[in-house]
């Protein structure tokens, strides 16, 4: 029997990494707030690799918590290992990543939501979005056991709950991540509303026993000296680092998988859902890169408190005796024993195209979505889906204008642009390469670009702010100060270029020319002139700010041209059918998409550069009736 259980402006269907960002972002911002979770001890739970960040994906987590969100904080309070990928290349690929202890993680972030004032946590399975009469505006959800609670707008952040079905081998079942109860009813309600769905895939691999493995014949992976946290507001960490072991697969190990390929379900066609491109599992490995002798396994801890290690790079949908008899053909793993098998799970998400850039859905009044439902895949790509969504209710709510992040601005905006503009028929993995403004969208100047968006919005405490216009200020003066700040041809100066060999000088040169020698770091100047005391995060960005100025300016330049296409606003609403010119499949594309404006019309798949022409010819036309 349905009965009336409670009131909030917002309700967050789904406690996962997208859940916790969206409900922590509504509560903060005043507006009342309910979460449900089909099980609470799964609020932000790792139900694959026990980490965060990596390549693009920790400049997620910066910008996250530039705009103030959660995940990076928690991240530094209970990471067990902290590194910076990629750091002998540019510092537009730097990418902080961190292993975490999963249940510490968990715990902390599900404490964080319990303490958050105007923030309901609720167990229960919503079955069903409830919307006015028209079918065009939300006004609540159901829950399993007939609970009704009204709400104003609501988030999905169901992640890969809905209609789960796990694989291993030939047995599957209907299941959610980690031995979890899937959510099989909200599907039907959400195609009832008019939803499109889709079938994603994704997997992860076994779990072993510590005791059973062998690091003698790894390689071990420690952590670096120099922790450098995830959480701008998070000063310094200084703590005792987990190694993680690096080991390889072989021809042995190869065989094995392919004499069993027969006996995976993405092989034998039990698995219709499409799995994602760059994370493969080790079947599809070894059958797309026949020619690749070995693969890396990289051998992690789940946690301080347990035994159990994390295979990454070896998620598999074979039989439970196949990936046993391939495990025990690698090195340090010849007498492994599993705790958990790896497995592939299948379940539902949507077409994002049927979302705006606020992800709120077009044609569903109050009703957004984030997250693998999306079609993404990863924590930290359903986190800031979920911080925007969440922030987005709330304005809705608070009658302001949507938080819309572009690509110039940050990775999140052209996360968001991808999935809605282009769509994804496959999990969606943010990269560094899918950022055309790289350079100005580094990790380390995350604070820089989005922190005052985030105060102006409301997440960032004035005490926050200070620091980081204090921050900004050191930055700004130090290159000043280097700029005019110039060094002689001197005796001290010429040995200190020949030990960093460097070409030597024959007059003065300003300091802001010698440190654009690559050669020359910030750092080392203090051998030549006095450098004052400053924060590590101020001397870095001093020192990319010198030594890339040049490319950074002409990649403003793009940005410029960038911005006038974003600025030509298409008006809404529009018939595509009666403009003239337009091929089909481009009037096909825009009627279903509605672009907000001509750049993002220009990205949708099947629109020409001579479509937007067409396009920007009947724009023009049109504002010449109007005048």
């Amino acid at each position: 029997m349905d009965y009336f259980a409670g009131s909030y402006d917002i309700a967050v269907i789904g406690a996962g990494h997208a859940g916790c960002e969206a409900a922590l972002a509504a509560a903060r911002l005043g507006c009342s707030t309910i979460v449900f979770s089909i099980n609470l001890d799964s609020i932000a739970n790792m139900p694959c690799n026990p980490s965060i960040g990596g390549t693009a994906k920790g400049h997620l987590v910066r910008e996250i918590d530039a705009l103030g969100g959660q995940m990076g904080k928690t991240t530094d309070k209970t990471f067990i290992q902290s590194k910076i990928l990629n750091s002998s290349k540019g510092p537009a690929v730097y990418s902080l990543r961190a292993q975490v202890d999963r249940r510490q993680y968990q715990m902390e972030m599900k404490h964080i939501l319990e303490t958050q004032e105007n923030l309901d946590i609720r167990q229960a399975e919503v079955i069903e979005v409830l919307t006015d009469e028209t079918g065009t505006s939300v006004t609540g959800v159901k829950t399993h056991t007939g609970a009704i609670f009204q709400c104003k707008a609501i988030v999905l952040t169901t992640g890969t709950y809905l209609q789960g079905k796990i694989f291993i081998g030939d047995v599957n079942y209907s299941g959610g991540p980690d031995g979890l109860f899937p959510a099989n009813r909200l599907s039907e309600s959400l195609q009832n509303i008019g939803i499109e769905l889709l079938r994603f895939k994704t997997g992860t691999p076994a779990r072993l026993n510590k005791r059973s493995l062998d690091f003698s014949k790894m390689s071990e992976q420690p952590g670096d000296d120099v922790i450098v946290p995830f959480s701008f507001e998070t000063e310094k960490i200084e703590k005792d680092q987990v190694p993680c072991w690096l080991t390889y697969t072989n021809a042995d190990t190869h065989e094995v998988i392919k004499k069993n390929i027969h006996r995976s379900p993405l092989y034998s066609g039990n698995i219709t859902g499409i799995g994602p491109r760059y994370c493969p599992s080790i079947e599809d490995k070894v059958v797309r890169f026949s020619d690749k002798e070995h693969h890396q396994v990289f051998v992690e801890p789940m946690g301080i408190g347990t035994e159990e290690m994390y295979l990454q790079g070896m998620s598999s949908s074979l039989p439970e005796d196949v990936q046993v008899e391939f495990m025990r053909t690698i090195p340090g793993l010849e007498n492994v024993k599993v705790m958990r098998s790896a497995y592939a799970i299948e379940y539902d998400g949507i077409d994002a195209t049927q979302l705006k850039l606020s992800l709120e859905y077009k044609k569903i009044e109050g009703l957004f979505s984030a997250g693998q439902i999306n079609g993404s895949s990863g924590y930290e790509e359903a986190a800031a889906q979920g911080i925007v969504a969440g922030i987005n209710a709330a304005m809705k709510i608070q009658n302001r204008e949507p938080l819309i992040l572009d690509r110039s601005q940050a990775y999140i905006g052209v996360l968001i642009d991808d999935l809605v503009t282009k769509g994804t028929k496959e999990p969606y993995r943010m990269m560094t390469s899918r950022a055309e403004y790289r350079l100005l969208l580094r990790q380390d100047n995350a604070d820089l670009r989005l922190t005052s968006l985030g105060r102006e919005i409301g997440l960032i405490s004035e005490e926050r702010y200070e620091k980081f216009l204090k921050k900004k200020e050191l930055i700004e003066k130090e290159i000043e100060r280097l700029k005019n700040t110039y060094l002689p041809p001197s005796e001290a100066v010429l040995k200190y270029l020949e030990s960093r060999n460097s070409t030597a000088i024959k007059s003065g040169i300003q300091v802001t020319e010698l440190l654009r020698r690559p050669e020359i770091s910030y750092e080392s100047l203090s051998q030549v002139c006095e450098l004052p005391e400053l924060p590590r995060a101020v001397r870095e960005q001093v020192e990319v700010a010198v030594k890339y100025e040049g490319y950074i300016k002409r990649q403003m330049q793009q940005v410029e041209q960038y911005k006038k296409l974003e600025g030509r606003k298409i008006p809404q609403p529009i018939d595509y059918n009666e403009i003239q010119g337009l091929r089909l499949e481009a009037r096909q594309k825009l009627s279903q998409i509605r672009p907000d404006s001509i750049g993002q019309a220009s990205r949708i798949t099947g629109v020409s550069p001579a479509d937007i022409s067409v396009l920007l010819i009947y724009l023009e036309q049109v504002n010449r009736r109007k005048n």
